[in-house]
């Protein structure tokens, strides 16, 4: 399964060039991850009153070609791989049937102590949902 994200280009995200700044697309992959984690049920504000956070630690962006104002860059998120402390997404950021970026973003648990969380033992319901949106 994917989930899909819409994001309106702003055009304080465009640079002198007039195109989107590629900064902007790890803010694009937060909003959709954001997103979709909230549309499971599990969105960072539950998960951060429950005693846990989800850092990155790693991001890949390859740019394919630019998007402008005012495009709409639609996001597409999949798991890309589940890992007992890890999990890591794919996005593919689209303007119409165009692909303009590819990237992975790594995550891992941790409790509020930054101790590893393995989020698969402590949210079972979480990694199930998670499952259903794992790339073929």
């Amino acid at each position: 399964m994917v989930h899909t994200y819409n994001h309106n280009v702003h055009y304080y995200e465009t640079d002198k060039m007039g195109v989107t700044h590629h900064s902007n697309y790890i803010r694009f992959m937060e909003e959709t991850r954001i997103d979709f984690m909230e549309r499971i049920g599990y969105g960072y504000y539950r998960m951060e009153e429950e005693g846990v956070g989800s850092p990155v630690m790693a991001i890949t962006c390859d740019y394919k070609k630019p998007s402008t104002y005012p495009d709409i860059v639609t996001v597409e998120l999949q798991v890309l791989e589940m890992r007992p402390l890890k999990i890591s997404f794919c996005y593919t950021m689209k303007v119409g049937e165009t692909v303009v970026c590819t990237a992975t973003s790594l995550h891992c648990f941790i409790d509020s102590d930054g101790r590893p969380v393995k989020y698969q033992e402590r949210y079972p319901e979480l990694a199930e949902k998670l499952r259903e949106y794992l790339k073929a």
